[in-house]
Order: structure tokens, then sequence, then C-alpha cells
């Protein structure tokens, strides 16, 4: 059921942070696959942020100050191309349906868009995507130019939208914390439904086709980003995506994988043994990692800043790292000589949303910016034990990253991804059948 309200409400507040001037969001266009065939369409997230307008070759025209309208160009409404391509709203029944001002055929926006620009100070859009997209803003600026005898001005400044709307992105509202958690259930059963199919002799692949069946056939149409699928040494490349290796008896299996519901993303990571029991060194290395996440998410609270969860985490990597004789000396030492990068090299997350990497500033003025409610991200800390001298045979080959997705709130945070299996013993009773 379409909810056009907060889409009302985002623009209207959009336009109130732009003050005076025009601001202009095109959609993503339609990708080319090969020949005549495209890859299936997947709207701008900002353009849908503050549309819900799910069609290709479609533009908003926000117009801001003293009275704020918006204006959607899409496509007409055209029966003989439905019988080829499907339905399209047209502009009046868009105009209606999604709220807005007015609606006009996107064939007229070179057309109509010089004197929507004319006396405004200012144009805002996503500068930098595209060049020809931004060749276009210029030239309609430039037509506006081309009038000025006639006593009217064209925009004096050109705005980057982003921060603007990647600020009002980085806080979730209900009904966007509603459809994230709706995406981590449908994630939570893919990972289980994996879990439970996991064999040593399958394919990666074969674990990537059931958590794609479960994502369809509870109504995602699609992952959130592909999805990694990677067996013993495999996990130990950490955009690992070839998925097509045979999983072995007594290797891990780290699947990072997550759908996408009505725009929302979610991402999860798991490790599991493929024989469904883990060994003493795996179960070590595991406990480990575990540990770091428990500590990541405890500092994932108002009033904490962004880097304090990744702080939290490495000290406990690293003691874990002292443990089991992977590296030698403090843990302050090995922190400042960051010697532990060795066995865990990348950041403990990243903001959550409509992108899997979602928008946000990470620091404002130059310090790291703290957690306020409404904030969603990842929790990811991880142990990557590659073969190198000095390194205990026994670990060699075993990667591990546990992932979950939290969102900040008054008290604390709430994990919307923890009831995804991830403790030792309920991951090997899920496997076995206990």
């Amino acid at each position: 059921m379409l909810t056009i309200a907060p889409h009302i409400a985002r623009r209207a507040r959009l336009a109130g942070l732009i003050g005076q001037g025009v601001a202009v969001v095109a959609t993503a266009p339609e990708q080319v696959r090969n020949a005549d065939n495209h890859f299936p369409f997947r709207y701008d997230s900002t353009f849908h942020y503050l549309t819900a307008f799910p069609e290709p070759e479609a533009v908003l025209v926000l117009m801001a100050g003293e009275s704020p309208r918006s204006i959607l160009f899409c496509r007409e409404k055209d029966m003989e191309r439905e019988i080829w391509d499907g339905f399209r709203h047209g502009p009046d029944a868009a105009k209606s349906l999604f709220g807005f001002d007015e609606a006009y055929p996107i064939a007229r926006l070179d057309e109509l868009m010089p004197s929507l620009l004319e006396n405004q100070p200012s144009l805002y859009s996503l500068l930098g995507d595209d060049v020809r997209w931004d060749a276009r803003l210029i030239g309609w600026v430039n037509t506006v130019r081309g009038r000025a005898r006639s006593g009217v001005s064209a925009p004096e400044q050109f705005a980057d939208l982003r921060r603007l709307v990647g600020n009002m992105r980085l806080f979730k509202d209900e009904h966007e914390l509603a459809l994230m958690r709706r995406a981590a259930e449908i994630s939570r059963d893919a990972h289980m439904r994996a879990m439970r199919t996991t064999r040593p002799g399958m394919f990666e692949y074969q674990i990537e086709a059931e958590l794609l069946h479960e994502f369809c056939r509870q109504g995602s149409r699609s992952p959130a980003y592909g999805s990694i699928v990677a067996g013993g040494a495999n996990a130990c490349v950490l955009h690992y995506g070839d998925n097509h290796a045979v999983l072995a008896d007594g290797d891990l299996l780290l699947i990072d994988a997550g759908c996408e519901y009505a725009g929302y993303a979610s991402d999860i990571t798991r490790t599991f043994p493929v024989n469904g029991r883990f060994s003493g060194p795996q179960r070590a290395a595991y406990e480990i990692v575990l540990a770091a996440q428990e500590a990541a998410i405890e500092a994932c609270r108002p009033g904490q800043h962004w880097n304090q969860p990744h702080d939290a985490a490495v000290r406990v990597l690293v003691q874990g790292m002292l443990d089991l004789k992977l590296l030698s000396g403090t843990v302050d030492g090995v922190i400042e000589s960051e010697a532990y990068r060795q066995f865990y090299m990348h950041r403990t997350g990243h903001w959550i949303g409509m992108d899997v990497h979602d928008v946000g500033d990470y620091k404002q003025s130059g310090a790291w910016r703290v957690f306020e409610p409404g904030m969603a991200l990842t929790v990811e800390p991880g142990l990557y034990i590659r073969p190198a001298d000095g390194v205990p045979e026994a670990y060699w080959n075993i990667g591990i990253r546990i992932e979950d997705d939290v969102v900040i709130t008054a008290q604390g945070c709430d994990n919307l991804t923890a009831a995804t299996p991830k403790r030792v013993d309920d991951i090997e009773a899920l496997m076995l059948g206990h």
C-alpha cells in the first residue's frame, strides 16, 4: 500500500531548508545490459525518498520560497507502450496519487525549465554524478541568461543538494524503520535457510540461490548488494563475489547478504561451519569477533561519537589476536602501531538505509559525528587470518565477520537483525536440526 504523506512532508522540509531557489532531482537512468535489453530498473534513492514515484524518465522540480510547490515531469500515458513495457501513471494520475502541485510530460522538461529558473537565486541538484545532467542544468541557466534584456535574471549559485538531503536521510522516521525491520526479517530468514541447507560438497552459488529464493519468496525482488558467499580462504577476501567454489568439510562459510525491501536495505553477515560444527581454532577466533561486536554495539548509543564502536571493537580484537599468538606485544602498543591491520583492515560499520552504504556525514567540522536517535548503522567487526610467517597454522584461512544493523534510540540502540543466529551453540543447533 502506497504511503505518500512522508514523502510530501520531506519535500516541504527540503524546501524550507533551501529557503529560496529551485531544486531539480532526476531519477536514475535506465541502463542497457546488452543489445536492446536493460537491467531491471532501480530508481535513484534521493529521488524516491522525496517522491515515492517508481518509474524511469522522471524529474522532480522543487520550488522553494514563500509559496513552495513541487512539480513532477514524467512519461505520458501511452496505451501502446504499456502493451510492451507495462503500466504508466502519466502526469495527471501521478499528480493526484503522489501529491504534486503540478505535473507535466517529461518531453516538456527542456521547454519549461528555463522559465522555472527565472529570477531564482540558486539552483540545487545532485552535482557531479553525470556530466550530461550537469551540462543540461547549465544549458537551462544559459537560456535564462540569454533573456537578460527582457529583465529576468538567472540563478547565480549552483549548489549541491547532497549534504542537505543526506542529513535528512540520515535520520529514519517510523515509516522507514518499519520497512527496514521487514527487510531485516526477510534477510534473517534467508540466512537461517542458508545455515540449514549448507553441506560439504555444495557450491557457493547454490547457497546464494537459497538466499535469493527466500528474498523473492517474501516479497523482496532483489538483494541490496551483491551477495558474498565465501567458503574457506575466500572468506579472507573482503569483497569476494565469484561464489563458484566447492564448500569443503572443515571450512567456515562467510555469508554477507541482505535483501532490499521497498527501497530499503538490510545488511547481515554470519559465519558458520560448513559441516555444522566449529573446530577448536574456529570457535576461539569466532568468539573473539563476537565479543568485539558486542562491545561495539554497546557503544552505539546517544552521546557517543561515530568512531567509538570501532575503537571498542579494535580493543577486543587486538586482545584476541594476542591471546591467539597472532601478534605479540601489548594492546596499546599494537593499536598504536596498527599492526592489527594484518588481520582486521576495515572499519566497523557504515550508515544504512535506502542505500546499503547510505548517505550522511561521518564527521562535522572535523570531529566524528555524535549519535542521535534515528540514525541507522551496521556493526561488523571481523578477523581475516591469511597464511603468513609467524601465524599459527591452525588459524590459516579462517575468515570471520559478524554484522548486524542497529538503530540509535533514546535509550541506546535497537538491533534490527538480532534474531539472526550468531552464538556458536545456536548456529550448531540450527544446522544440526536440534
